[in-house]
């Protein structure tokens, strides 16, 4: 769906969505993104840290939040800021299945010069992962 400027009321709910994210996944965010600390891969180190098991990339939660706003505008570069806070691990097992992210997101405001501002909602085992998230968006 494309939003429009015309068809958003604060409070309007974007369509939510869940996204299944493998280790798999977090070797090719390793290759793309270049970020290769072992405790995204390397179940030892992780738990040396002091994490419970390899985790996700944070920037690729970030990116997943990224997608539902950008699918919702219909267009990426509508996204005029975006920010968020890391506040949980995404903690990913070692399985086919991996660890199930719901993303959410809610119309905070929309404003006089055209913009949108959204909240934005990620957990991972029921427990936000994100805080402080949010995007302003620019809609035709």
């Amino acid at each position: 769906m494309t939003a429009t400027l015309a068809q958003v009321n604060k409070g309007d709910e974007l369509p939510a969505t869940s996204v299944r994210v493998t280790r798999g996944d977090l070797v090719r965010y390793a290759g793309a993104s270049g970020d290769f600390n072992p405790i995204h891969y390397s179940e030892s180190f992780a738990r040396q840290v002091g994490l419970p098991d390899v985790i996700a990339h944070g920037m690729l939660t970030m990116a997943l939040a990224t997608r539902l706003v950008s699918d919702w505008v219909g267009d990426p570069g509508r996204i005029v800021e975006h920010g968020v806070r890391f506040t949980r691990p995404v903690v990913v097992p070692d399985d086919e299945e991996g660890a199930l992210v719901e993303l959410s997101g809610k119309v905070a405001a929309v404003n006089e010069d055209g913009t949108v501002k959204l909240t934005l909602t990620a957990k991972c085992a029921g427990q936000g992962v994100l805080g402080g998230a949010y995007a302003l968006v620019r809609l035709p």
